[in-house]
């Protein structure tokens, strides 16, 4: 420094500067960077409002040019393949993940039902307007019409007549039903299923053998056996009844439509199993049964009497 001023030189910021190299250079991008930036920001106030959305170019593509010619097509695709996306998301899922994506199909399935109940509430609302708009609402009302207080006077209500509709077709069936036999022993329900092992060493015991007469439609596919709980053995299998006529005294081999009610329980019912004191529907068809009104009876109820799986053989009675 003496030096340099001893010779009347400026002093050079490069040779005799205090601040290291490296840090130099760094402070000089750092201010041509906030030097662009500022300039960038002014030119962009000077040339329109940064708080506009800046992509904009797409919707003003959209509107000079239009869209691609495939676009209804490409789209409609789409969406139908989404059906098929979300099916195989949902097969493929397996733990928490199925869980959490099932709770949200749960949501959006819910959400979805509750729209387009509201979008049937308002076409009807609609619809009623444009009927009362039609013309004036002295114009609609029919002739002999009924003040408000005095509606529940003499109009039934719908609802009432259907319930008591169906309060008498019950009280008639109870009346009209009166089976041969009104009371059967109680089946255990060891005696009626054998408990079947499975599993590769033979410890699981969840799976069941039926050891009663059972009948199954022909509709019926079975699981596969490694699913199935309830086996009901192809040997014990009936399709086919030996149904007595009460007033005839003629016994006809008819055609069984399926299970209506086992006395032993809603399971039994259900799986078809056909003891004694189980009512069953039967084809009635062949013997030309006709209703009051000429109508021809399809079908029947009809009562076992035996126990099948002894007999061999299912025997009933027809409930005239």
């Amino acid at each position: 420094v003496h030096f340099a001023i001893e010779a009347n030189r400026p002093i050079s910021k490069s040779r005799f500067c205090l601040v290291p190299k490296k840090r130099r250079k760094k402070e000089k991008t750092d201010h041509s960077l906030n030097e662009t930036r500022t300039n960038s920001e002014t030119s962009l106030q000077g040339n329109q409002d940064p708080a506009m959305p800046q992509g904009d170019y797409i919707d003003e593509h959209r509107k000079k040019y239009g869209r691609r010619l495939d676009y209804e097509e490409v789209t409609r695709k789409r969406e139908a393949r989404q059906v098929h996306k979300a099916s195989e998301t949902a097969r493929s899922l397996t733990g928490i993940k199925a869980k959490l994506h099932n709770k949200q199909r749960f949501k959006e399935k819910a959400i979805m039902k509750k729209t387009i109940m509201q979008h049937s509430l308002k076409q009807r609302k609609n619809k009623n307007k444009k009927d009362n708009s039609d013309g004036d609402e002295d114009a609609n009302v029919k002739e002999g019409a009924v003040p408000a207080f005095l509606l529940d006077r003499d109009q039934v209500s719908r609802s009432k007549v259907l319930s008591n509709t169906v309060k008498q077709k019950r009280k008639e069936k109870a009346g009209k039903w009166e089976v041969p036999l009104p009371k059967v022993r109680a089946v255990a329900e060891s005696e009626m299923f054998n408990v079947v092992k499975s599993g590769k060493r033979k410890n699981k015991e969840w799976k069941r053998m039926v050891t009663k007469m059972t009948f199954v439609g022909e509709n019926f596919t079975r699981k596969p056996p490694k699913y199935e709980r309830f086996i009901r053995p192809m040997g014990l299998r009936v399709k086919k009844a030996n149904v007595t006529h009460p007033e005839l005294k003629t016994t006809f081999f008819l055609d069984i439509l399926g299970v209506k009610k086992n006395p032993q329980g809603a399971t039994y019912s259900q799986l078809g199993v056909i003891t004694k004191g189980t009512v069953i529907e039967v084809n009635v068809s062949d013997l030309g049964l006709v209703t009051t009104g000429g109508k021809v009876v399809w079908s029947k109820y009809a009562q076992v009497t035996n126990n099948p799986e002894n007999d061999g053989t299912v025997n009933a009675v027809l409930l005239v």
